[in-house]
């Protein structure tokens, strides 16, 4: 089994916007031993062959890297019941055959439409199921860990948001920054048309249809468009609209 990595490495990047920037502290071996020795054990009595245990601490949001979001993220209902939280995602629905969608020839700023789901999937040569887990390929992961990343890209529509869900699909994702396009683009064309429903669109359909998409996915070119599995398990945590995931590709 050939396992590819979908997920964007966890580390601190100063060119992350401030608010999504990841703060990682090595906490090096010797430490051990001066919480062991308060703890009550004699330096006398530590383990000569033993440097000591290594530690980590990670400070980020839960969007600050590949993560998964949940219905709560989009709002606090989601249709007529109170919207999910990411410890609630049914985890029968975190791995399934995935289909890659290759929208890589958008251009920047230009919402990806239904007209460009149907082209592409019929590109895929692909078919929709309750169980796809669906991956549209932008190719902006290529901007990873520059200042341009989270300004840049196409981004989903609401009406092609719809479209998966109504084949079916609830769980997909985007190898860009964001699902939607980038702020600079929905805030500039929400000025520019006085349209106040332009902002977030794609995100918002989450308050109609519960639905989980992954952002700041990686390697979406490394796959075929049809034929292998994805696994996407996000942490547990409570309440939380959204969480880091490690997502792989799983192709036999």
């Amino acid at each position: 089994m050939k396992v590819i990595d979908l997920s964007k490495p966890v580390q601190f990047n100063r060119d992350d916007p401030f608010f999504m920037r990841v703060k990682v502290t090595h906490k090096p071996h010797w430490m051990a031993k001066v919480l062991v020795r308060l703890l009550g054990l004699p330096f006398r009595l530590f383990p000569r062959d033993f440097a000591g245990w290594a530690d980590d601490t990670v400070s980020m949001g839960v969007h600050a890297t590949t993560h998964i979001d949940a219905p709560w993220h989009y709002g606090p209902q989601s249709g007529a019941a109170p919207a999910q939280t990411i410890d609630e995602i049914p985890l029968d629905r975190c791995i399934g055959p995935g289909v890659v969608l290759d929208l890589s020839h958008k251009a920047d700023d230009d919402p990806i439409t239904v007209a460009d789901m149907e082209q592409a999937l019929a590109v895929s040569g692909a078919t929709l199921t309750d169980e796809t887990i669906v991956l549209i390929r932008t190719g902006r992961d290529r901007l990873m860990g520059t200042k341009d990343f989270w300004q840049t890209g196409t981004g989903m529509s609401a009406a092609a948001t719809e479209w998966l869900l109504d084949r079916g699909v609830t769980v997909m994702g985007i190898d860009q920054w964001g699902w939607d396009l980038p702020f600079r683009a929905q805030i500039a064309k929400s000025k520019a048309t006085g349209d106040a429903t332009l902002f977030w669109e794609a995100h918002r359909v989450g308050q109609r249809r519960p639905y989980w998409h992954m952002e700041q996915l990686t390697n979406l070119g490394a796959l075929p468009p049809h034929g292998f599995e994805v696994a996407v398990f996000p942490l547990k945590i409570v309440g939380a609209s959204a969480a880091p995931a490690r997502v792989v590709a799983l192709m036999r």
